[in-house]
């Protein structure tokens, strides 16, 4: 409780910038600049932002057969994705499942030419590493990368900035991984992000990051962008956060994240199952749900934050559900929210009400996203 916050190899460039740093998941972090973080946000829309998400966990597999493959299925054992079929130079998305098929954590797996590449959340980092090691280290060597740095360039302008910088980026489509110098620096790049838009993940040795940060902010339309906009970005994105949209009480179903599991692991697959939970999990594939994730959207302009209860009725007696992430959506100009509800008022159009300082406020089940994305595909 009492140990001091950890910094990122970016610490002193946000500070020269006019930071205003707060404590997020046991590090010192940016949650916003000078400009403020709806002008973060706006500018993240329109032009590029770089945010610094140094403290996630980056984790390399590597499978003691010298096969990428074996690595691969040795993960499928801790996770409902399938890895086998990662191609080289590719990115997925994947869930972390307990034994009750509960969301230990959700995380991005790059297959490299040797080895896989996994980021996780920061808050969740030592545990998964923990756990990752318990589930594969008898196939596979699993190594913990302290000595990187991470680095998000998002918005629409982000692939010609990139480009610009280093050329190979422009071929790149959404989750494409390529390894490419930018301003000398070796770094392994994704083109993905968890804004909405188009972007990158640049991965990269600590000792190079303020280089490379440097030579992105010098670039015309890039500002930096801190933990605020993130958030906002995301969230209007439809995109979870981990302990606040999806956790150990939640499974890849209720999420609505089970397009992340893919037909060779679920029932009549090539490899159905095997991972923790799969029997829940894959009984809620056939079944159904008795509630779901949807979005929020709330009447006037005051944002109906996490942890507000849901109601069927203006009273504040039939509860449905709850909201776990809701802001002020600077892009859809208006708050929105997203939460759980029953399987009954899941339906886009389901008119609800939030509990909000001691009133009940009209609220609207919205499909998600509340912006479109901006992949390039």
């Amino acid at each position: 409780m009492n140990a001091p916050l950890m910094r990122t190899p970016l610490h002193d460039l946000h500070l020269s910038l006019g930071a205003r740093m707060v404590p997020f998941a046991g590090y010192e972090m940016p949650v916003q600049y000078r400009a403020g973080v709806m002008a973060e946000h706006q500018h993240t829309r329109a032009a590029a932002g770089l945010f610094d998400v140094s403290h996630m966990g980056q984790v390399r597999l590597r499978a003691r057969s010298g096969r990428v493959g074996d690595a691969a299925l040795a993960l499928e054992r801790l996770v409902p994705a399938d890895m086998l079929s990662l191609k080289p130079g590719r990115q997925r998305y994947a869930l972390l499942t307990d034994s009750q098929g509960g969301i230990i954590d959700d995380l991005m797996v790059s297959r490299l030419d040797d080895a896989l590449l996994l980021v996780v959340n920061a808050a969740c980092k030592d545990g998964d590493l923990a756990h990752i090691a318990a589930g594969v280290q008898d196939a596979c060597t699993v190594e913990a990368l302290s000595n990187r740095a991470l680095i998000a360039l998002q918005g629409p302008t982000a692939g010609a900035v990139l480009a610009g910088l280093a050329p190979r980026a422009a071929d790149m489509r959404f989750m494409d991984v390529a390894e490419f110098d930018v301003a000398g620096v070796p770094c392994i790049a994704s083109r993905s992000g968890y804004t909405g838009e188009d972007g990158f993940e640049l991965g990269m040795p600590s000792d190079g990051a303020v280089c490379v940060a440097e030579a992105l902010l010098a670039q015309e339309g890039v500002a930096p962008a801190g933990l605020g906009a993130r958030d906002s970005l995301r969230l209007e994105a439809g995109l979870c956060l981990y302990g606040s949209d999806i956790d150990l009480g939640t499974s890849p179903v209720e999420a609505a994240l089970d397009w992340s599991i893919q037909k060779s692991r679920r029932a009549g697959g090539a490899r159905a199952g095997g991972f923790p939970g799969a029997d829940v999990v894959l009984a809620q594939l056939r079944d159904g749900t008795s509630r779901h994730r949807v979005g929020i959207a709330v009447d006037g302009r005051a944002p109906v934050r996490g942890g507000a209860r849901l109601f069927a009725d203006a009273d504040g007696s039939l509860p449905v559900g709850a909201v776990t992430s809701g802001a002020f959506g600077p892009t859809v100009g208006a708050p929105v929210a997203m939460g759980y509800v029953g399987a009954a008022h899941a339906a886009a159009g389901t008119a609800l009400f939030a509990e909000l300082r001691g009133k009940f406020v009209p609220v609207t089940v919205a499909a998600l996203p509340f912006v479109a994305p901006g992949f390039k595909r």
